[in-house]
């Protein structure tokens, strides 16, 4: 079985990642999406970008995220008779992200970090639609297959007695990411996850696990948009 992969945070930077890593729950505790230092739209709109970017880049640079991004966004924003608004949709921005494999993988729990995810696909330990698949990158379609094997798995390990049969052994600190997204069908006893369609907004919500506001994702879709850097 591969390493466990740890990538340092920083904690001056304040970013929150895609990991299980106590440090998170540190910086998720001293967060605050604006000082009083920053006092301009402009300066509001490259934070949101900056944090949205250093929880959903999975190690992409920013032109590698300008050739996937995409300007146009559902139009769900909108209220029907009663029923409140839906959450603003720039939260679906990133949306296209979680069609990754590595990503498939963290949202699935079955690694403890995006890093952990890229490192066990390199490894040929998961297999896309019954075929081996080592590329983190590539982005899945509606429907598609992912399963693990259970041996990389990080919370299942080899009981004392030697049985065949693996144990559950929950990680520290692991409690607070245990939520699984609605476009995401996972099968425990399998190790597989089938992947059902890119995230929504309904009203008052979005599918999008993120540790930020739609609000705040909506700037730095502006910050974008602003720029003149969306591609088609």
């Amino acid at each position: 079985m591969p390493r466990k992969s740890v990538r340092p945070l920083k904690l001056s930077r304040q970013l929150i990642c895609l990991s299980w890593n106590p440090r998170n729950l540190y910086q998720l505790a001293l967060k605050r999406l604006f000082s009083a230092r920053q006092k301009t739209l402009f300066q509001h709109m490259w934070k949101a970008k900056r944090d949205t970017r250093g929880y959903h880049d999975a190690n992409i640079t920013e032109r590698q995220w300008l050739r996937m991004f995409n300007d146009q966004l559902p139009t769900l924003n909108m209220k029907t008779g009663g029923l409140s608004s839906h959450a603003n949709t720039a939260s679906l921005m990133y949306a296209c992200m979680e069609r990754r494999l590595d990503f498939i993988l963290f949202r699935s729990h079955f690694v403890s970090s995006i890093w952990m995810a890229r490192q066990i696909i390199v490894h040929k330990k998961v297999k896309l639609n019954g075929k081996t698949f080592p590329y983190p990158s590539h982005r899945v379609k509606d429907g598609d297959v992912i399963a693990v094997d259970p041996e990389a798995v990080v919370t299942l390990k080899k009981p004392a007695d030697g049985s065949k049969e693996l144990d559950f052994v929950p990680q520290p600190y692991q409690q607070p990411w245990m939520f699984l997204p609605e476009y995401l069908e996972v099968n425990y006893n399998t190790c597989s996850t089938v992947f059902l369609r890119e995230p929504l907004t309904s009203p008052g919500m979005t599918e999008l696990p993120s540790p930020y506001p739609p609000d705040f994702h909506a700037l730095a879709y502006r910050f974008y948009m602003r720029r003149g850097r969306a591609t088609k």
